[in-house]
């Protein structure tokens, strides 16, 4: 009897209501930086970095050498007028002062004129063939990155994924989806690096490329218009001391 009194008491008791856990909140990772990032491509980064900061210095050398190397039209015009005039120490003063390689190359004919005019010919064109390296030397660098970089990128990836399925055979199976995603999205930043750093390169040779096709072009046009003047009547070309560098001042370009 009294372990039925004892029972029914128990019953008639409130019970506690049960414990409700509360999910734990989820604090957002932080977001890494710039920095965090490139550091986290490993060393593949580092000849990354290199290669873009090599591609900036001969994209800036090369456009303003381009930007200066380009002659005036009326080039070849002025050089007639002297010529015209019998003053060929006055056409080669002229072509001293402007920094162009036409003029350069027509300097060179000049100082040989009285000479055969295959020889004229021919030391002219070798003298185009030297400003044509000039203006080409370090443009094949940009093409370079260009086509290495994303290379460099893969590989930086490639890397990455072994040493990601490396780390999976270590675990023995007990895959954590979380850190085969680290893996691979830390893998991935060599070749997002390797296009940032390919795609405006290429985009800068290929305008240079222009350019410079442009300058050997008018190179080209004005020595073909400067041996066609040296077969033209003419009077006798002397070499006089002119006191006056040039004997249309006030029409010559400004440079």
């Amino acid at each position: 009897m009294t372990l039925l009194n004892g029972f029914i008491l128990a019953l008639q008791q409130p019970t506690a209501p049960p414990l409700v856990t509360q999910p734990a909140p989820v604090t957002p990772s932080a977001t890494p930086s710039m920095f965090d990032l490139v550091w986290s491509g490993g060393w593949v980064m580092i000849p990354i970095i290199i290669a873009s900061l090599l591609a900036v210095y001969v994209f800036i050398e090369r456009f303003l050498l381009y930007r200066k190397a380009s002659a005036n039209e009326n080039f070849i015009e002025y050089i007639r007028r002297y010529l015209q005039g019998g003053d060929v120490r006055g056409a080669l003063t002229y072509c001293s002062t402007i920094p162009k390689p036409v003029a350069q190359v027509v300097k060179k004919g000049l100082e040989r004129i009285g000479r055969p005019i295959t020889e004229i010919q021919e030391i002219v064109l070798i003298e185009g063939r030297d400003q044509a390296y000039k203006l080409e030397k370090r443009l094949v660098w940009l093409a370079t990155i260009a086509g290495v970089a994303p290379l460099l990128g893969f590989l930086g990836t490639v890397l990455g994924m072994v040493e990601a399925f490396q780390s999976i055979q270590s675990m023995q199976g007990q895959v954590n989806p979380s850190v085969l995603a680290g893996g691979i999205w830390t893998a991935l930043i060599t070749t997002v690096g390797g296009l940032i750093v390919a795609i405006p390169t290429q985009i800068a040779y290929n305008y240079l490329l222009e350019r410079y096709h442009f300058i050997v072009n008018q190179m080209e046009r004005f020595s073909s218009d400067f041996i066609d003047l040296l077969q033209e009547p003419v009077p006798t070309m002397m070499m006089p001391q002119t006191t006056q560098p040039y004997p249309y001042p006030q029409q010559n370009p400004q440079y």
